[in-house]
């Protein structure tokens, strides 16, 4: 076996534990073997949605889905590209209230819980109210042991990394590690645990053997 295939083997063994106590919390949780076996599981997840939302995710766009349902017909929310039509603020609202939302998340535990800290919030409510689907997508990278290592995570590698890809003036772009400022552009404001699937959602998890996103 080459170094890939232990990287493989590991990641998993650690993806399937993780999808194991998913399940038990209630969500349709699954494994993806790459990136192209979650775009296939994505979209057959959400092949009866007419609309669909994204959130602010790198993952989602890396599997092409907007551009996957844009050409299947389907209206798209994404802020990242909004209708000429919409401002940000009608695209983010719309989000919330599509019939599949689809985003990333910024960790997930081995032991079963989905953690996400967001900035605006849109994503925060759209996985947890308002669209009858929602669909969570992460790699395997994303996975920790716990949830204290997953929101250790977050700010040790995710708000960095993706403060700095959004050329935001706070200081873990610059540094690399969060001093929990005060910075007007900070984007840890909202801290969401999905400690159990939301009761009146229903929310896919698929954990992808690949790293994807920040």
């Amino acid at each position: 076996m080459t170094d890939r295939g232990y990287r493989q083997w590991l990641g998993e063994k650690l993806g399937r534990r993780c999808i194991g106590n998913l399940n038990k919390h209630g969500f349709d949780a699954h494994f993806a073997a790459d990136a192209e076996a979650a775009r296939t599981r994505a979209l057959a997840l959400a092949a009866s949605c007419e609309s669909v939302g994204f959130g602010g995710s790198a993952t989602t766009r890396t599997l092409g889905l907007p551009e996957a349902f844009r050409r299947m017909g389907r209206t798209v929310y994404d802020h990242w590209a909004p209708p000429e039509s919409m401002t940000d603020l009608d695209v983010r609202l719309a989000q919330g209230r599509c019939d599949g939302f689809f985003c990333s998340a910024n960790a997930v535990s081995a032991t079963g819980e989905v953690v996400n800290v967001d900035g605006v919030g849109n994503r925060n409510n759209a996985m947890t109210f308002g669209c009858p689907k929602v669909v969570i997508i992460a790699g395997i990278n994303k996975v920790t042991p716990s949830l204290e290592a997953a929101l250790a995570r977050i700010r040790e590698i995710a708000a960095p990394m993706r403060a700095k890809s959004l050329g935001m003036e706070t200081p873990c772009a610059e540094t690399g590690y969060c001093s929990d400022c005060n910075a007007p552009q900070r984007i840890c404001r909202i801290t969401t645990i999905l400690h159990r699937k939301p009761m009146m959602t229903d929310v896919s998890v698929i954990i992808v053997n690949e790293a994807l996103g920040f």
